[in-house]
C-alpha cells in the first residue's frame, strides 16, 4: 500500500488545500503572494490578487488600494490621521478590558478603579494607556484638522470628508469628556459639573438639557450611568460610524490629496508624474502602518513605563466640598475662559455655536481655488490668529487668571492642596518635628538642630510658608484681596496618634476693608506610611 501512495500527489494535494485555505483567510491572496508580499516583490498572478483583498475583505474594503506617491511625503500629512485611527483603536481595546472590572454607580465606581489599579495584573497600564491614549486622541484631532486647513485639502470634492471630520473632533471631545467622570473621584466630579453647567445656559430648553446630561439637578447615580453609556455605548458606534464613512471617502472617491505644489506649482513634467504615481497599500502602506502601530505602542509604553506617567486619581467624590482651583478639562479652558468675559449663555453657547457653524461652513465659504499657503494669505492668517486666540482664551480658563482668591487661601492651598500632590505632603514623616513654628522677618535656617541630619524638606516646607505671608503682609501695591496686613501666623505640629501627625496652619490679619482681626486655618493629617520618604 505505503508502494502505491505517490508523495508527489500528496504534496501538491496539501499545498493546494493549504492554498487554497489562505486565499481564504486573506481574501485573495495564495502562499506564493503573500512570499512576494513579504519580500516586497511584485504581483504574482494577473489581474493582481493584492487588490482583490480591497473588495472582497470587509476591513480592507474602506482603504484606498493605492495611493499617489506625492500624498504620502511624511511632511505633508505628518501620518496625522493615521495616529488619531490608532489612539481610537487603543482606546477601544483599553476600554474592553477596563469595562470588566468597572461598576458604574456612585457607590461601586471609585473602589473598582482602586482595585483595578491593585489588583489586576496590568490593570494601572491598562488605565494609564486609556487615560494617555484619550488625551493623545484629541490632541491629534486637532492637528489632524489644523493641517487640512493649511493645506487647503478641504476644498473642491472633499467639502464632505470636512465635514465628517468636524463631525469627529466633536465625537472625540464628547469620548474624552464623558471618560473624564466615570473614575468618580473630585476631579472628575467638579471638572465634569462645570462643564455640564454649560447645559444650564442654553436659551429655552437648558434646564431639560442640564437634567438630560445630569439625569437629576446634581450629577448622581443617574448622570453616572448616563456618562457610562454614552461613554461605551453610543458614542463608540457613532465614531466607528463616521470614521468608516471619512475612510470611505478618502478610499473611493478623491484619496489623500497631493501637496499643493504638486498641483498648482510650477514644477518639472516628470516630477509631477512621478508624484502622481501609485503606490500600492499591499504591501507598502501596509506595511508603514504596521511600523507606525509598534511605533505608536512603543511611545505609549515608554510615556508611562520610563516617564512615569500615572493615570491621575483623586479623593473620592464629595458633592459637599468644592475644590479650589476648580477647572475643566483642558481641551476645554477655551471654553472657561470665554465664560470670564461676560454673559454665560453668550460666551458659553452662541458665541461657540457660531464657531461650529463657521467651521462646518467653511468650505462653502472659502472660495479661493487655491491650495497653496503663499496664494491664501487671507485664510492663513486666520488660522493663526484662531490658534492664538484659543490659546489665550485657554490661559484665561486657567485658576490663575482672574480668580480672587484670598491670600491666607492661597499660601496655605500651595503647600497643602484639597486634591493632588504638595509640598507639606512631600515632607518626610520624622522631618515633622513637634513644635510651634511662628512666622517672622528672620527664620532660623535650621528647624530641626535636635536631629542629626536636621530636617531640611519640612525647613523648606516652613520658609515657603514664611516668605509667603512675609510678602503679603509687606508688599505695596498689591490688589485688596492679596494682602494681608498686619499678619501673624503659625505652623503646628503635633503627635495626634501612633504614627500619625497632625499639622496646623493658622494666618491671623487685619482685613483690609472692614479692619476686623480675620483668622483662616487648615488642618493636615499625615500618616508615617503616606509622607515623602
Amino acid at each position: 500500500m505505503l508502494k502505491s501512495l505517490n508523495f508527489q500527489d500528496l504534496r501538491k494535494k496539501a499545498g493546494s488545500a493549504i492554498d487554497h485555505r489562505v486565499r481564504i483567510i486573506t481574501a485573495g491572496m495564495g502562499l506564493d503572494e503573500l512570499r512576494a508580499v513579504v519580500r516586497g516583490d511584485p504581483p504574482t498572478e494577473k489581474p493582481n490578487p493584492r487588490y482583490k483583498v480591497h473588495t472582497t475583505s470587509f476591513l480592507f474594503h474602506i482603504r484606498p488600494r493605492y495611493y499617489e506617491k506625492g500624498s504620502t511625503i511624511l511632511s505633508h500629512t505628518f501620518r496625522l490621521g493615521f495616529f488619531t485611527s490608532f489612539f481610537f483603536f487603543v482606546e477601544l481595546f483599553t476600554g474592553l478590558i477596563l469595562m470588566v472590572y468597572y461598576t458604574p454607580s456612585p457607590e461601586g465606581a471609585y473602589q473598582s478603579i482602586l482595585e483595578l489599579e491593585s489588583n489586576v495584573f496590568f490593570g494601572q497600564l491598562m488605565r494609564d494607556m486609556h487615560r494617555l491614549g484619550a488625551e493623545a486622541m484629541v490632541i491629534f484631532t486637532v492637528l489632524h484638522m489644523l493641517r487640512t486647513y493649511l493645506t487647503g485639502s478641504y476644498k473642491k470634492d472633499r467639502s464632505f470628508t470636512w465635514l465628517t471630520g468636524v463631525i469627529l473632533l466633536f465625537v472625540t471631545l464628547a469620548l474624552s469628556f464623558s471618560g473624564y467622570l466615570l473614575p468618580w473621584d473630585q476631579l472628575a466630579y467638579w471638572a465634569v459639573t462645570i462643564g455640564t453647567s454649560m447645559a444650564e445656559a442654553v436659551p429655552i430648553f437648558g434646564e431639560q438639557a442640564n437634567l438630560l446630561l445630569r439625569g437629576a439637578p446634581d450629577i448622581g447615580a443617574g448622570g453616572l450611568l448616563r456618562f457610562y453609556l454614552g461613554h461605551v455605548v453610543l458614542l463608540p458606534l457613532l465614531a466607528v460610524l463616521v470614521i468608516s464613512v471619512h475612510y470611505y471617502k478618502v478610499a473611493r472617491e478623491h484619496g489623500i490629496s497631493l501637496p499643493a505644489k504638486y498641483e498648482e506649482g510650477n514644477v518639472p513634467a516628470d516630477v509631477k508624474k512621478n508624484a502622481k504615481g501609485r503606490l500600492d497599500f499591499i504591501p507598502d502602506l501596509l506595511s508603514h502602518e504596521v511600523f507606525l502601530t509598534a511605533l505608536g505602542l512603543l511611545a505609549v509604553t515608554a510615556g508611562i513605563v520610563a516617564l512615569g506617567y500615572s493615570a491621575p486619581l483623586e479623593s473620592h467624590a464629595n458633592p459637599q466640598q468644592t475644590p479650589l482651583d476648580t477647572k475643566a478639562p483642558w481641551y476645554f479652558w477655551w471654553l472657561q475662559g470665554m465664560l470670564k468675559l461676560g454673559d454665560k449663555t453668550l460666551m458659553g453657547v452662541i458665541l461657540p455655536g457660531i464657531m461650529t457653524l463657521l467651521l462646518v461652513a467653511l468650505p462653502y465659504i472659502d472660495r479661493n481655488p487655491y491650495r497653496s499657503l503663499f496664494k491664501r494669505p487671507y485664510a492663513v492668517a486666520i488660522g493663526i490668529l484662531a490658534v492664538m486666540l484659543l490659546v489665550t482664551l485657554s490661559y484665561m480658563g486657567l485658576p490663575i487668571y482672574n480668580i480672587e482668591t484670598p491670600a491666607a487661601t492661597r499660601i496655605v492651598q500651595d503647600l497643602a492642596p484639597e486634591e493632588g500632590p504638595g509640598p507639606l505632603y512631600d515632607v518626610p514623616f520624622d522631618q515633622l518635628q513637634p513644635g510651634v513654628y511662628i512666622v517672622s522677618e528672620n527664620p532660623p535656617d535650621e528647624l530641626c538642630p535636635q536631629i542629626d541630619f536636621g530636617c531640611p524638606v519640612f525647613t523648606e516646607v516652613f520658609h515657603q510658608f514664611n516668605d509667603d505671608v512675609i510678602y503679603a503682609a509687606t508688599q505695596e501695591g498689591l490688589p485688596p484681596y492679596q494682602q494681608l496686613p498686619n499678619a501673624d501666623a503659625v505652623m503646628l505640629v503635633e503627635d495626634w496618634q501612633k504614627d500619625l501627625r497632625k499639622v496646623t496652619m493658622r494666618i491671623t490679619w487685619d482685613d483690609v476693608e472692614s479692619g476686623k482681626s480675620t483668622t483662616y486655618e487648615k488642618h493636615v493629617f499625615l500618616h508615617r506610611n503616606s509622607g515623602g520618604e
